[in-house]
């Protein structure tokens, strides 16, 4: 039954955070469970229903998934959602019960809560389920097949759901129609279908879900909320006062009572909210909140001296399950006996579990588990005291009625005395027992509280120093530091499992104190918690700063490295380059091509030094870190050292060279070279920007004037009238007898010189072209 309730829950409420997730624009979740576990699901959630940013951790870990869990319980309190029995560690860990206990407490708030508060306040009620129960009554008064109690059985057969929705819409459907459907599954799933397309309410419920012995009340609330929340919201005083009237559920005996209020179970609790203080509630059942890293539930409880169960004469007069029926009908001897030997073998089966128990453990975590299954044992006992007062009771009446013999009545008071001893031998074990129990939880968890605190301070004054070390000065001190922090990682995720462990601190006080000596533990887990949460923060944004500067060092290291071997190659074609004593011509013109392309080259590679400084000026924002920038400076400026060399060795070599032409041919001058190198470097600018902007073709080139500037187009004109006297002088030369001479001889040599001077002429010329 539990796990088909669970079942239910699952699919419910998954519908209903799926059509929340629908108003908000976002992904749907497949699985409830596994969907919240990492919080950035359940934050997108309390982020549609809050209205408010809520950022997420970015990464995947456990430990950024219990921060995003933390940040979601710390908006539900923020909102005064109670959660109750619900820590981060449980969302995380998919715990069943729990999650779903969890989303229950935001439908609670926002769906029935919000959805009713106008009304309540109206009406200065503040039990939401009794005004809805009173509103569904008042609806459907007047349908005599329908009679609404409560919010599980009476909804089976589908008749008070057809009934709610027809009381106020009755042009929907013909309620005679619904009647006389032979199965509840068949008006369920009309009634789903009617509030879905005519009045806009989600399917959260299936019809096989509800029509059950006992369908699940919470999803029968949410449903029916859905309902109030479009439907008239008129509820009188009369429908309240009526619902008030109702018959009650079977509660608890006046025994039990006084057993759950006064030693065995979180009868008062006192729950710790790091941000705002503590507040009391009622409930025979733990409660928790999680909030932030640590918290504890407190368990009030009276003098461990005093009996819980009374000694003597033990009575439990509104105990009908055992014992009435032997009260109702003639006390006799063999009804007693029949009755006495049950409880003496239930009794000896609750002592066989106490011995079971075995000894306290010293793990803290195990011995949580010890102290609840205690309580469990101790609220067995309080449901089986009546059992022992009455068969106590049946014996005196037994003895008072005066039918038994002397012996008899000898008999029945030595069983009377021996149940009693028994019974109270019992007690006082479990009483101790509990007491032991209490006893040592606490102080293992006063020993996890200072072993927390103890590594607290010791990784506080560990990341002061990380702090306070300067990041690099190169790059392997960088790497150094990085795995470093690597390594506080992992301590933290190792640390996790001891927060973890006091997420669900039990306290026991005692009730003349309670207050008074809660108030310093409270103010201890909370300085815990805000130092856990600093530390975590920190390392978290030391992570990314790290990651951010590393990457930027090793783009410029990178960089530098590409920048530096560039320069020593062209150092090298530079050293290479004759820029004296040339063979011929050929090897003059090659030294004067190979230092135009040296020059393009240094022209592009300017961007690079761009480059270099901007990575730079980057990194040193982000390092901060004196001594690196001076390093950062002074390696720049050899760079530019190295680079002013470069270019003063190009220079100078093109000097050289223009010398050396001026000598071989003295027409042409050193300047002439020098404008020639630079435009045939100014040639490859053109070709190198062409390339790098990728640009079409260009079309093809039409006849039209040009406007050149007078000085190149005279030294143009200079040059073209000497290349012509030149080729008219080689002409003359040709037709000469000397030229006769020449090939009778075999003798070209001073030919071959005079026409490499030519070739020359007509190199200077063509470029001079180019340029125009």
């Amino acid at each position: 039954m539990e796990d088909e309730r669970e079942d239910v829950q699952k699919k419910t409420f998954t519908k209903w955070v799926n059509a929340q997730f629908s108003k908000f624009g976002k992904q749907h979740i497949e699985n409830l469970f596994s969907d919240l576990q990492d919080g950035r699901r359940l934050l997108d959630l309390l982020e549609g229903l809050t209205g408010q940013k809520l950022p997420k951790e970015k990464g995947s870990t456990r430990v950024h998934a219990l921060n995003n869990v933390n940040k979601a319980l710390r908006v539900l309190q923020n909102n005064n959602v109670d959660l109750v029995n619900i820590g981060s560690t449980d969302i995380v860990d998919g715990n069943h019960k729990l999650t779903l206990g969890l989303i229950w407490n935001i439908i609670l708030h926002w769906q029935v809560k919000n959805v009713m508060k106008n009304i309540m306040a109206g009406l200065q009620q503040t039990n939401s389920e009794k005004i809805l129960l009173s509103w569904v009554r008042q609806s459907t008064r007047n349908y005599p097949q329908v009679n609404v109690i409560n919010f599980t059985t009476s909804w089976s057969d589908g008749l008070a759901l057809n009934a709610l929705i027809h009381s106020h819409r009755p042009d929907l459907f013909d309620w005679n129609s619904v009647v006389c459907q032979q199965s509840a599954t068949q008006r369920l799933e009309h009634a789903f279908n009617i509030a879905r397309y005519q009045l806009g309410i989600e399917k959260l419920l299936d019809p096989e879900d509800v029509a059950t012995t006992y369908p699940d009340k919470k999803s029968i609330l949410m449903y029916i909320t859905s309902l109030f929340q479009v439907l008239p919201q008129q509820v009188s005083i009369e429908a309240i006062q009526e619902v008030e009237m109702l018959p009650r559920p079977p509660k608890v005996t006046k025994e039990e009572h006084f057993q759950l209020h006064h030693q065995m179970h979180y009868s008062q609790q006192i729950t710790v909210s790091l941000a705002q203080g503590y507040e009391r509630t009622s409930s025979p059942k733990p409660r928790f909140k999680s909030y932030a890293y640590t918290q504890a539930a407190y368990v009030t409880t009276s003098d461990p001296t005093r009996s819980p169960f009374p000694s003597q004469h033990l009575e439990a007069p509104e105990d009908k399950s055992f014992g009435s029926s032997l009260m109702e009908s003639e006390v006799n001897l063999d009804r007693y006996q029949t009755a006495l030997e049950e409880v003496l073998s239930w009794l000896l089966s609750a002592e066989d579990t106490l011995q079971a128990q075995g000894e306290i453990s010293n793990d803290v975590e195990v011995v949580k588990e010890q102290f609840h299954t205690h309580e469990g044992y101790m609220m067995d006992l309080t449901a089986h005291q009546g059992r022992v007062g009455n068969i106590l009771q049946l014996g005196s009446q037994l003895i008072g009625t005066g039918k038994l013999s002397e012996d008899e009545e000898t008999e029945v008071q030595e069983q009377m005395n021996l149940l009693n001893s028994r019974w109270e031998c019992l007690r006082v074990a479990s009483m101790e027992k509990q007491s032991n129990l209490h006893r040592v939880l606490m102080d293992l968890q006063n020993q996890k509280l200072k072993e927390l605190n103890d590594w607290l301070t010791k990784t506080e004054e560990r990341t002061r120093k990380m702090e306070e070390e300067p990041l690099g000065p190169d790059l392997e001190d960088l790497k150094r530091q990085v795995q470093q922090h690597k390594v506080l990682q992992e301590d933290l995720e190792q640390e996790q499992v001891r927060v973890n462990s006091l997420t669900h601190m039990v306290v026991v006080v005692d009730e003349s104190s309670g207050d008074h000596a809660t108030a310093a533990l409270e103010e201890q887990l909370k300085v815990l918690g805000d130092r856990w949460a600093n530390i975590c923060r920190w390392t978290e944004d030391r992570w990314v700063l790290l990651q951010d500067i590393l990457l930027k060092w090793q783009r410029l290291t990178e960089e530098q490295c590409l920048f530096s071997a560039w320069l020593s190659e062209k150092e090298d074609v530079v050293n290479r380059i004759h820029t004296t004593g040339f063979k011929d011509q050929n090897e003059m013109l090659s030294s004067l091509q190979k230092l135009a392309v040296l020059k393009a080259d240094l022209e592009k590679k300017k961007q690079s030094m761009d480059k270099l400084y901007s990575l730079k000026q980057d990194l040193l924002s982000t390092l901060k870190n004196k001594s690196v920038t001076q390093k950062m400076e002074a390696w720049l400026e050899n760079f530019a050292r190295c680079w002013d060399n470069l270019v003063q060795k190009l220079e100078k070599s093109t000097a050289q060279i223009s010398q050396a032409v001026t000598t071989t041919q003295p027409s042409l001058t050193q300047t002439t070279v020098m404008e020639t190198v630079t435009m045939v470097t100014t040639r490859e600018q053109i070709l190198v920007k062409h390339a790098q902007e990728e640009l079409p073709p260009p079309p093809p080139q039409k006849k039209r004037q040009i406007t050149v500037d007078s000085e190149i187009r005279k030294r143009l004109d200079v040059d073209i009238t000497e290349l012509h006297s030149w080729i008219t002088r080689s002409e003359a030369v040709l037709q000469s007898p000397e030229f006769a001479i020449y090939r009778k001889e075999g003798n070209f040599s001073d030919l071959k010189e005079k026409v490499n001077v030519g070739y020359a002429l007509i190199f200077i010329c063509v470029h001079i072209l180019c340029c125009l």
